[in-house]
């Protein structure tokens, strides 16, 4: 019982959510995201008291030291992103408000599971509980063309990579004779050449599940068009669950055989570094900006996975919960001025530092850890993931990330300039409900707490991350 009382846990607030909707009264029903938003902290809590538990089904779900990193940054980033969406304007959302939530919720069970699977079978069925409630919410509001195109672009890419990814799992079903991720690592030193192709393939759809270039396309129009709360929740959580599942296949007991992936990860990163950042840089919609931005840390991640190595991983797993906080509180504060503003274009943060400076101070924060500036998180996470690299001899990756960070620093620093150099286009501050402030004022705390102190995180990563190799 102790290997899923998470998992459990959100199957009971799930159907807490749920029968609180149906008692409800009334047209508004955000009340119900409070539950949910207060249910998931509690979650959060009981997570750090939660300890590693034997393997159950056979081997199938593990609760092992990895899990319980990843399930606690996920349940993290939900309660960031839930507490961030309480306040979402409209008559629709305060109608569906529980429907939101339950999807939220949905989805977050997914990432649970993937965390903590083991098989072939769990591992794909974790990804689609994880996958299709995302697919719905980005449609979220389906009376606006922009947001079912979006919509039905991200569902077809999903679906596209969800089939990719089931093709080459049955290639390696075919040639280890089991579901059992454990046996697979072991045949793999065999190098059997239809489990090598195999485990090729299902990287592919791996690489649409965490957004990597050239799987990308369904990001920019998602990110613009979808509820600015649930992006900033959906450029971090699902991604870190891609990762951890992306370490559960590729590294953990393979052994020698791992560096087979090296020069795959490698190309990865690079083309994914480039084409973000270079397509970051002409963007005048700031949540498209940060979507391409997403783009291009995706790739410094997989720096760190090209790197093979305890260290690579354990770095990629800090840069995750650095990216966390910058990313999402970033598209929080872009959340509160095209609120305020009824622009998501950059010229709406034109004077931000005159009329809210606290807001203007919280951006130019996630803003510098987001382009690696000392000392905030981001600053860390990228050190560590490149001294990683540099360690496993990829100093071509190295340099061609360091240089491409000094490009991601001109598109950062526009939006700063706009903030802090040019005039206010109107006066008066900008209005921030009290939820959307203390997501935003946490995520301030992560990025500063990060970055003058990250020696907790890394080295929990570090423990973590050892036992997989």
């Amino acid at each position: 019982m102790t290997a899923f009382a998470l998992e459990l846990g959100v199957g009971l607030l799930l159907l807490v959510v749920f029968f609180a909707n149906l008692a409800a009264r009334g047209e508004d029903r955000r009340w119900v995201g409070g539950v949910a938003a207060a249910g998931v902290l509690v979650l959060t809590g009981v997570s750090l008291i939660v300890s590693p538990a034997p393997p159950a089904f056979g081997g199938m779900f593990v609760q092992d030291g990895l899990a319980l990193f990843a399930k606690r940054l996920f349940l993290a980033a939900t309660f960031i992103g839930l507490l961030g969406g309480l306040a979402l304007p409209g008559a629709v959302f305060a109608r569906r408000a529980a429907e939101y939530h339950l999807l939220v919720l949905g989805s977050l069970l997914g990432m649970l599971v993937l965390a903590s699977a083991r098989d072939l079978i769990l591992l794909f069925v974790a990804f689609e509980l994880m996958s299709i409630p995302l697919y719905v919410l980005s449609g979220f509001a389906k009376r606006e063309d922009v947001a079912v195109e979006a919509a039905l672009k991200f569902f077809l890419v999903g679906s596209v990579s969800s089939a990719v990814m089931a093709y080459g799992l049955s290639f390696v079903y075919g040639a280890a004779k089991t579901t059992s991720l454990a046996v697979v690592a072991r045949a793999l030193p065999g190098g059997d050449p239809l489990l090598v192709l195999g485990l090729l393939t299902a990287f592919t759809g791996f690489g649409f599940k965490i957004a990597a270039f050239p799987f990308h396309m369904w990001v920019p129009d998602t990110y613009e068009a979808a509820p600015t709360p649930f992006v900033a929740w959906l450029s971090v959580a699902p991604k870190a669950a891609g990762f951890v599942a992306l370490f559960r296949v590729y590294f953990e007991g393979v052994g020698s055989a791992v560096a087979l992936w090296v020069p795959v990860a490698a190309l990865l990163a690079t083309l994914t570094i480039v084409a973000g950042n270079l397509m970051a840089l002409p963007q005048q919609n700031a949540k498209r900006l940060l979507a391409y931005s997403g783009i291009a840390h995706i790739g410094y991640m997989l720096v760190g996975f090209a790197a093979a190595s305890a260290s690579g991983t354990a770095m990629v797993l800090f840069y995750l919960v650095a990216y966390v906080f910058g990313n999402m509180g970033a598209f929080l504060v872009v959340d509160a001025v095209a609120r305020s503003e009824g622009s998501e274009n950059l010229m709406a943060f034109r004077g931000l530092a005159q009329r809210s400076p606290l807001l203007a101070l919280a951006m130019l924060l996630f803003l510098l850890s987001l382009g690696g500036i000392p000392f905030v998180a981001g600053f860390w996470a990228k050190l560590y993931v490149f001294w990683a690299a540099a360690a496993a001899g990829l100093y071509w990756l190295v340099l061609l990330g360091a240089i491409l960070t000094v490009v991601a620093l001109f598109y950062y620093l526009l939006v700063a300039k706009r903030m802090y150099i040019e005039p206010p286009a109107v006066t008066g501050r900008v209005r921030l409900e009290r939820t959307l402030a203390l997501a935003v004022l946490l995520c301030v705390l992560g990025v500063v707490i990060l970055g003058v102190y990250p020696n907790p995180v890394v080295m929990a990563a570090l423990r973590v991350a050892a036992p997989l190799f």
